[in-house]
């Protein structure tokens, strides 16, 4: 199949990856504009264009699709099929229609359920059984496109963002690469329309959303924690400076709101039951676990987090 790729984060490597490895032809690969990063605000690839350069692929990097002469180019190209995985830009309706066999997308959720920018980190801080990948087709509704397939797995105590976006990353991969098999051997794919009765909308995590507020349950703190881990990250006010708190689950006990009940382990009291704190990062310094940060900072039975 020809294929024009369009990704940009470290989500969408491993389906280009797939379809390469499955001899595919690339003609294309879409991914966005190099950005700064670092300290020194250097112009940085995209997970998805270094893996492209990789493999001698040709990369287009427009900062929209809009422009008649970009669309020219995606033309051009002749593409049987395009595969989108978190590229980051709205595809017009014009250039869904370009290739012979139309435009499918990976998205980290089971739709109906999380459509947006944020499905696994909404998926846990709501409190979800399962999340999980689907294969779909892109139309010009936001993820709206009938389904083609799907692979569900449970969300655990011990699932952060980082856990759930690698193995969603990894078997959204795996279906991509059968879906295109599929539709090369049969030039179709079966799918199935979305319920919209069951529509829930992820919205884009704001930094705003990091601090913690222990008044609320242990069991949503815990959520909260998991979710903002590898992004934003959780925050809390500690001896007066915001430290990250990078992984916690909830725990039985009780007490006042953001006090020390226990060192070791390190437990601190919420609105209802305490939140098990394992690993942290005070400013400038490196992530740790619990213990070498009751160490560092001197931390007693009855000091109070913020």
């Amino acid at each position: 199949m020809r294929i024009i790729y369009a990704g940009t984060p470290e989500f969408a490597v491993p389906a280009l990856q797939g379809l390469i490895d499955a001899g595919h032809e690339i003609v294309m690969v879409l991914t966005q504009p190099d950005r700064p990063a670092g300290r020194g605000m250097q112009l940085k690839a995209s997970p998805v264009k270094q893996l492209a350069l990789q493999h001698g692929l040709r990369v287009f990097q427009p900062e929209s699709l809009k422009p008649a002469e970009v669309q020219a180019e995606l033309a051009a190209a002749q593409a049987d099929v395009m595969i989108v995985a978190a590229y980051g830009l709205i595809i017009p309706t014009a250039v869904l229609n370009l290739p012979s066999k139309g435009c499918y997308n990976i998205h980290g959720s089971l739709l109906p359920r999380w459509r947006g920018a944020a499905p696994i980190h909404r998926a846990i801080l709501a409190g979800d059984a399962e999340t999980g990948v689907t294969i779909m087709e892109v139309v010009p509704k936001l993820d709206a496109g009938n389904m083609v397939s799907k692979w569900a797995t449970a969300i655990t105590e011990a699932d952060t963002t980082q856990s759930l976006h690698d193995a969603i990353s990894r078997e959204g991969a795996r279906l991509m690469v059968e879906a295109v098999h599929t539709l090369q051997t049969t030039g179709q794919l079966a799918s199935e329309v979305q319920d919209e009765s069951l529509v829930t909308y992820a919205h884009k995590v704001e930094k705003s959303e990091s601090a913690i507020d222990w008044t609320q349950p242990a069991q949503q703190l815990s959520r909260q924690v998991r979710a903002f881990n590898p992004f934003p990250v959780a925050t809390a006010k500690f001896k007066e400076q915001v430290c990250k708190i990078w992984f916690a689950q909830a725990a039985n006990g009780q007490g006042k709101p953001g006090r020390v009940l226990e060192t070791q382990p390190l437990r601190v009291a919420c609105g209802e039951g305490v939140l098990e704190i394992h690993e942290l990062q005070m400013p400038g310094g490196k992530r740790q676990m619990a213990q070498q940060f009751v160490q560092g900072q001197h931390v007693q039975v009855g000091d109070q987090f913020f």
